[in-house]
């Protein structure tokens, strides 16, 4: 298969860094289960919940990151590959001081809005407190974590993770068990892994490329500005739907009972788990999309189009048939309540359709991401968005859960089918 050994450099050190993400709350959570109280495992729940929703809609950064540099760098425009990574450094670095400054409000207000007792919200909101300060690390990591990836390197950003995850355990550790501190040293060693991290990226940069430095006029240029942020309001757009859509899911089956609730969230483990794999694909997509389309060459772009569909096809059928014979299995190691398995186990049929249906999703996002494609992401996402809530009204009064899987599956299935139609528009212009 023709560019399997550049996809295969990239997506594989992305699939182990995918993997490793996370690592860092669930660290957080396996120390504080040792601390001796069910509150302070909650309030880590909570606050993480926090965290993962406000950095999840500000991921757009590494994303518009990576389409910009591949192309830069496969015109072998050296000048514009540094700009770039300047750019997005400042702008990522005011996102973190303007998230620290927010942060007290909108993180009460999604607390309050969580509804926990007083001493989980409480904990929580000291846990936050703290690892808020980490913000502008999380932010300047995802502007070098772009800026990696479009410059066709995914191993920088693996060890980062590795790193990172490190630093987090023995820190944490240290703190928890060796100072006595409570919830303040698991949050203080999620923080210090996040500036760590950072701070290695940017030294792998300096070492290894030794980018020049730009004036700051150049970096704050109108034009440029008005450019990177027109493709990251696409992104961060295309971004609240599928946080919308995810949020949905979980309220829905909440609504159904503790059960339902519990089920679809380990089956929910299933689809994470393929998601790792093809977001690493995913990656490849970016970055060799990208250099192509930088360089001119349509007819290596074409070629890895194909290449990369049918490593996705693949990939689905694999996972697909990995959860007919063994899914029962590895939910039987998530959770222990018979009742809930057996709930599980009544929807595993879902759980074996996502991968069929979900994977040209992924790898459009990441072929749009790198050609800077990025409305017709959205537009996707908001088709796709429609039709799972229109799906779900229509049908849940009838089908119960299963309206809501099927509604999930053709939420990611429309989502793959309107980038290719909106892919074969673009490419005839």
């Amino acid at each position: 298969m023709k560019h399997f050994a550049e996809i295969r450099s990239i997506a594989l050190p992305a699939i182990v860094s995918n993997i490793t993400t996370p690592i860092l709350s669930l660290v957080d959570v396996a120390i504080t289960g040792h601390i001796g109280d069910a509150v302070y495992i909650g309030a880590i729940a909570l606050g993480g919940t926090v965290f993962n929703i406000l950095y999840w809609l500000f991921n757009f950064l590494r994303m518009g990151t990576s389409g910009l540099t591949a192309q830069a760098y496969g015109a072998a425009d050296r000048r514009r590959t540094n700009l770039i990574l300047w750019r997005s450094l400042a702008v990522g670095l005011a996102l973190g001081i303007a998230i620290i400054a927010l942060g007290a409000p909108c993180g009460h207000f999604v607390l309050e809005f969580m509804d926990a007792d007083d001493s989980t919200q409480a904990l929580a909101s000291h846990y936050f407190s703290i690892c808020i300060y980490g913000a502008p690390a999380v932010m300047a990591t995802y502007a070098f974590t772009g800026w990696f990836i479009g410059m066709q390197n995914s191993r920088a950003p693996m060890w980062v993770a590795i790193a990172t995850n490190v630093v987090n355990i023995a820190v944490s550790a240290s703190l928890v068990f060796g100072f006595g501190l409570k919830i303040e040293g698991v949050a203080t060693g999620t923080t210090v892994a996040q500036w760590f991290g950072a701070i290695m990226a940017m030294l792998i940069i300096l070492r290894k490329y030794s980018p020049e430095r730009m004036p700051w006029r150049d970096i704050l240029m109108r034009s440029g500005l008005v450019s990177f942020f027109k493709i990251n309001s696409d992104i961060f757009l295309r971004t609240a739907c599928l946080v919308a859509v995810t949020l949905w899911f979980t309220h829905a089956g909440a609504v159904k009972g503790v059960d339902i609730l519990a089920a679809n969230a380990l089956l929910l483990q299933l689809f994470m788990l393929f998601s790792f794999f093809m977001d690493g694909f995913a990656f490849a997509g970016e970055a060799l999309a990208g250099k192509y389309y930088g360089r001119g060459d349509s007819s290596a772009l074409k070629t890895l189009i194909k290449s990369l569909m049918k490593t996705g096809v693949i990939c689905a059928l694999c996972f697909a048939v990995l959860y007919i014979v063994a899914g029962e299995q590895f939910l039987g190691l998530l959770a222990e309540d018979r009742d809930v398995l057996m709930v599980a186990r009544r929807y595993m049929p879902w759980a074996v359709a996502v991968p069929l249906c979900g994977f040209a999703a992924f790898i459009w996002d990441g072929i749009l991401i790198g050609l800077t494609r990025t409305r017709a992401m959205l537009i996707a996402m908001a088709a796709a968005m429609i039709i799972f809530f229109g799906m779900y009204f229509m049908l849940y009064g009838t089908m119960a859960n299963d309206a809501l899987w099927l509604s999930f599956c053709a939420y990611l299935a429309t989502r793959g089918m309107a980038e290719t139609i909106l892919y074969r528009r673009f490419s005839k212009k």
